[in-house]
């Protein structure tokens, strides 16, 4: 019986446009520790709830045009950070493939759903009770896991079940987005070296 241990599935990416300049560097096989540094206090907050929920060591380095706004920034950093998870995961061979998570924070509720299926897809449904929380506009959002699946290949289904308070409706579905990867990109010992699909690619 194989009882090595496996290799990290680390990736960096940097994404550099006239509007942001980014750097990601993932370790999905990592112990949850975060270096980030975006420019939006709470955003990166959020980011830190990947990290640590997800297991996920999470390095990001975001430059945006926030004199603007934070929409480029957000935006920017989803789509880099979906590009390193791709890379990541590689061939996605022997991973468990889909992921599900409820968490709760004191009145809120959120239920994520994610397949690494090498389709983009976005259902977002999160009526956030006020238009900011700290400096990061809550429609960007949407914007930062648009950005995430499109260029990670996923389907993402993100649904805030109950929540009065944004900060706790945000908070909760970052959460859940972690525990989601986590379950989704573990490595599934029955699935060993096997593409997860009866296609046999993904």
């Amino acid at each position: 019986m194989n009882t090595a241990p496996h290799e990290h599935r680390i990736a960096e990416v940097r994404r550099d446009t006239t509007e942001t300049k980014i750097l990601v560097r993932i370790d999905l096989d990592g112990s949850g520790a975060a270096q980030l540094a975006t420019g939006i206090g709470f955003f990166d907050h959020m980011l830190d709830q990947i990290a640590r929920h997800g297991l996920i060591d999470l390095r990001i380095e975001a430059q945006g045009d926030l004199h603007i706004d934070g929409h480029h920034t957000v935006e920017d950093v989803g789509i880099t950070v979906g590009q390193a998870f791709a890379k990541a995961v590689g061939d996605k061979k022997g991973i468990r493939r889909y992921g599900h998570a409820y968490v709760p924070l004191d009145e809120a509720l959120s239920r994520v759903v994610v397949d690494f299926s090498g389709r983009p897809g976005l259902h977002m449904r999160v009526p956030f009770k006020a238009g900011m929380v700290g400096a990061l506009d809550t429609q960007l959002v949407y914007e930062f896991f648009q950005g995430f699946v499109n260029h990670a290949g996923v389907t993402l289904h993100i649904d805030n079940l109950h929540g009065d308070n944004a900060h706790h409706q945000c908070e909760t579905v970052f959460k859940a987005f972690a525990r989601a990867l986590r379950m989704a990109l573990e490595r599934d010992p029955r699935m060993a070296g096997v593409v997860p699909s009866t296609k046999g690619t993904l």
